[in-house]
């Protein structure tokens, strides 16, 4: 770690102590990891205490596929890759035909928070896991940075996290009667119902998805003639 990142990690663990489950460096970047109960108390005193006075952005994590690429593959031929031509993710498929079983060990569901401090010029990235993956519930921090509040219900509508003690929980970016969390990763990528206009009705209807899923191949860049510039190419004659 950098100076300065040493110098926040002392401080976090000098507050804070047994508190911090965890300090994971990142991307220039220090991440702090909390377990759901320690998350209130240890936000209000990073505000009040240590400077992080600006809540710049919440997001869920799901782990339900994580360390599964379905691109991942160690050939790539002229005919393209040797894998991503099937079903390999739960995305593919409908909620009733979805594999079974988790590659990532450990809680599914997470909240990340990105904190900012003008005064010290520094950032720090807070991470909660969920302990329920039947029920995510993390605390509400809209009580100690407002700016939560659009992101609390986005990181619900998505994700289907709850928070507790958020004052307005309700779907911000999905229709009324919206059913499922479209950024789960066992949420289609087809999704479940699709929505058209029907001229006898003179209305908007819902009805069953009708697209079939497909793989989409990647491009492939071959280290062949077709990227080199003309004056680099040698003439057969030559």
């Amino acid at each position: 770690m950098t100076d300065h990142l040493d110098q926040l990690a002392g401080r976090l663990k000098d507050r804070f102590g047994g508190q911090i489950q965890g300090l994971e460096p990142a991307r220039g970047e220090l991440a702090l990891v909390l377990s759901p109960a320690q998350l209130d108390g240890v936000c209000r005193a990073l505000r009040d205490e240590l400077g992080f006075e600006m809540l710049m952005d919440l997001t869920g994590v799901d782990y339900l596929e994580y360390g599964q690429g379905e691109w991942a593959t160690e050939e790539a031929t002229q005919q393209g890759f040797s894998r991503g031509v099937g079903a390999a993710s739960f995305a593919r498929l409908s909620f009733h035909d979805a594999p079974g079983g988790r590659v990532h060990e450990g809680p599914r569901f997470a909240v990340v928070y990105q904190l900012l401090s003008i005064r010290h010029n520094q950032r720090l990235r807070v991470k909660v896991y969920c302990e329920d993956d039947e029920l995510p519930v993390v605390d509400s921090v809209t009580g100690i940075w407002a700016s939560a509040n659009w992101y609390e219900r986005e990181a619900f509508d998505l994700y289907g996290i709850v928070f507790d003690g958020h004052p307005d929980l309700r779907r911000i970016l999905t229709d009324y009667g919206f059913i499922g969390h479209p950024f789960r990763k066992d949420f289609p990528l087809i999704g479940n119902v699709e929505m058209r206009y029907d001229p006898e009705q003179q209305r908007v209807v819902y009805q069953p998805v009708s697209i079939e899923p497909r793989v989409l191949v990647p491009r492939v860049v071959r280290d062949d003639l077709r990227y080199e510039a003309p004056d680099e190419i040698e003439s057969p004659d030559a």
